[in-house]
C-alpha cells in the first residue's frame, strides 16, 4: 500500500478499539507511513492479526525505539481520556523529535484544567519545533469545530446550541459501562460525582466552540443525569423498563449571566433521533443536522489521520481551531 512506503511516518500508541481504527486509517491514506505501534498490553505480538489487515509491524512496549523510527513525524496516541495520564508520553515523543495528534479529550483545550501542564508543553513544542492537538468526533469535530465553521457564514453568533445523541445499542460494551447502563440511581450519582462515567472533554469542547464563534464566556457549568428506559433492554447489560439506559450531559457557558452557549451529549441504549446537530442563534439564523450522527470509531480514526497530515505546518500546543478546514 502506498502508505507503507511513503508519506509521514507516523506511530500509534494504543490499541483498543480506537485504536486499531486509527491504524486501519493510516494504512489506507496515501499521506502517511505507519513505522510503528505500542501498547504493552500486546507487547511481541503481531499487528497484523491486531488490527485484522497486513502491517508487517511488532508491537512495542517500550516507545523509545519506535519513536526512533519515526523521528520526524507524528505519534497518535489513543490511550486516556485524561491530559496528565498521556502527557509523559506526550513529552516523550517531542522531546523525540515527533509532533502528536491525540484522541484524548482534555487535550482539547488543556489550559481550561491543566493551564501550569499547558503551558509548559506549549513552551517544550516551540523548543523541538513540533506541535500537539487533539483530535476527533467528540471533542475535535461535531460540537466545537462544527459551529466554528458554520459560524463563517453568519454574522454575530448571539447563542449557540448543539448535541450529540448516540443509541448505544449496537455498541461495544466499554460503552455501555462508559454510559453508566444498568446502575442503580445511587450508583449512579455517586459514579458522576467521582467522574467515573460519563463522557469526558465536554467543558472543553463548550470552551473551544465559544472561542470558534466569537463568544467570550465568564462561567461554564456541567450537569448530568441518567436516561431512563422506556422498555426492557437486552445486551451487554440488561436493563429493565425504567432501568438506567444512559447519561445526559450538558454544558452551559455563560456571558454576563446569560446562556449564550449550549452543548448536549446523549449516551443512551435505544436513544431517539441519535444525530449531530448544531443551531447557531445569528443573522441570519443557522441549523445543521447529522442524521444518525457521525460513526464515532470511523469518524474518529480519519480526524486523527488528517490531522496528522496537516500538523507539520503547525508549532506549539495547539487546537483543532487551528488545523486547516479540509484535507491538506
Amino acid at each position: 500500500m502506498a502508505s507503507e512506503a511513503t508519506g509521514i511516518p507516523v506511530v500509534v500508541a494504543g490499541l483498543g478499539d480506537v485504536g486499531r481504527a486509527i491504524v486501519r486509517a493510516v494504512l489506507s491514506s496515501a499521506d502517511l507511513r505507519l513505522a510503528g505501534a505500542i501498547d504493552p498490553a500486546f507487547a511481541k505480538q503481531s499487528l497484523d492479526a491486531l488490527a485484522g489487515i497486513p502491517t508487517g509491524i511488532e508491537v512495542e512496549a517500550d516507545p523509545a525505539r519506535a519513536l526512533r523510527a519515526a523521528r520526524g513525524g507524528v505519534l497518535l496516541v489513543a490511550t486516556s481520556s485524561r491530559f496528565l495520564e498521556i502527557l509523559p508520553l506526550v513529552e516523550q515523543a517531542v522531546r523525540a523529535g515527533l509532533s502528536v495528534v491525540s484522541t484524548c479529550e482534555e487535550l482539547a483545550y488543556p489550559w481550561l484544567a491543566h493551564e501550569e501542564e499547558a503551558d509548559a508543553l506549549d513552551a517544550l513544542c516551540e523548543k523541538n519545533d513540533v506541535a500537539v492537538v487533539a483530535a476527533g468526533v467528540n471533542p475535535g469535530l461535531a460540537l466545537d469545530r462544527l459551529p466554528a465553521l458554520l459560524s463563517q457564514g453568519t454574522g454575530e453568533v448571539r447563542r449557540l446550541e448543539a448535541r450529540r445523541v448516540v443509541d448505544l445499542a449496537s455498541r461495544r460494551e466499554s460503552l455501555w459501562r462508559k454510559a453508566g447502563v444498568g446502575l442503580l440511581p445511587d450508583e449512579f450519582q455517586r459514579a458522576v460525582e467521582v467522574e467515573a462515567i460519563g463522557h469526558v472533554g465536554l467543558a472543553e469542547s463548550a470552551t473551544l466552540a465559544a472561542l470558534g464563534c466569537g463568544l467570550d464566556l465568564d462561567e461554564l457549568e456541567e450537569e448530568a443525569e441518567p436516561v431512563l428506559a422506556g422498555r426492557d433492554l437486552a445486551g451487554p447489560v440488561l436493563v429493565q423498563k425504567g432501568g438506567i439506559a444512559g447519561i445526559r450531559q450538558v454544558a452551559r457557558g455563560f456571558q454576563g449571566g446569560r446562556e449564550v452557549v449550549r452543548l448536549e451529549v446523549v449516551l443512551a441504549v435505544g436513544a431517539e433521533e441519535p444525530r449531530d446537530e448544531v443551531l447557531l442563534e445569528a443573522d441570519p439564523p443557522l441549523r445543521l443536522v447529522v442524521p444518525g450522527g457521525f460513526p464515532g470509531e470511523a469518524s474518529t480514526a480519519w480526524s486523527v489521520v488528517h490531522a496528522a497530515a496537516a500538523i507539520p505546518m503547525l508549532q506549539g500546543l495547539v487546537t483543532v481551531l487551528d488545523l486547516p478546514p479540509g484535507r491538506s
